[in-house]
This record gives structure tokens, sequence and C-alpha cells, in this order.
């Protein structure tokens, strides 16, 4: 039974699903929008609009909280100066999650996912 256990297990170890996690959130906030498996872009955008609402507080305790999750110091410099201002109006729901269909390969539903503007 699966009671009370929340998230997809994406086939991974928990420390792999980790560092998945911030490795596709340090591509979002690069790029602004990324490809990638439905499944992975449902579990991304919690994971994501965490750490802009970290960006939105803008302190010195939230850059510490986003750094240990974020290793590119561009990155979370962007996320605090760029991103995090952009959406001070905005409560939430910040990024967007778009179906493409399923990739040509292993029939895997795909995805776009990418900040709101």
């Amino acid at each position: 039974m699966r009671h009370r256990k929340k998230g997809r297990a994406l086939s991974r170890t928990a420390s792999h699903k980790k560092a998945t996690m911030r490795n596709m959130a340090t591509s979002l906030f690069l790029h602004e929008r990324i490809k990638t498996t439905t499944a992975k872009a449902k579990e991304l955008r919690p994971f994501a609009e965490r750490l802009i609402t970290l960006g939105k507080r803008g302190d010195l305790h939230a850059r510490r909280i986003a750094g240990r999750l974020i290793a590119d110091r561009q990155v979370l410099g962007k996320l605090f100066d760029d991103i995090g201002p952009r959406f001070a109006e905005r409560p939430g729901g910040y990024t967007r999650i778009l179906k493409l269909g399923n990739r040509r390969g292993d029939a895997a539903e795909m995805a776009l996912i990418e900040l709101v503007d």
C-alpha cells in the first residue's frame, strides 16, 4: 500500500532523485524552460516553486537555504536578482507544464516546463 507516500520515485534512490531535482531546477532557472518527461516535470514543479518563493523573500537566510539546493552561484544570483523580483506580485503558480506528446525512442510522454511571464 502507498498510504502517505507523497511524490514519484522516478525509479531512483532518494539521493539520485534529489540530485536530479537540483540539476533540473538549475537548468530551469538558467534557461527558463526545459523539455523533460511529464513525470519529472510534475515532480519538479513544487521543488522549483519553493525556490522561487525563497527568491521572492530575498533575505540572506533565504539565499543560504536556496544555496544548499542550487550549487551554481550564477544561477543563484539570477534566481534572487531577476526571477524573484519578477514574481513579487504573483502569489504562486510560477511555472507552466505543456504536454508535447510522446518521445520517439521509448514513447515516454514529454512535457515542456517553463516559467510563467
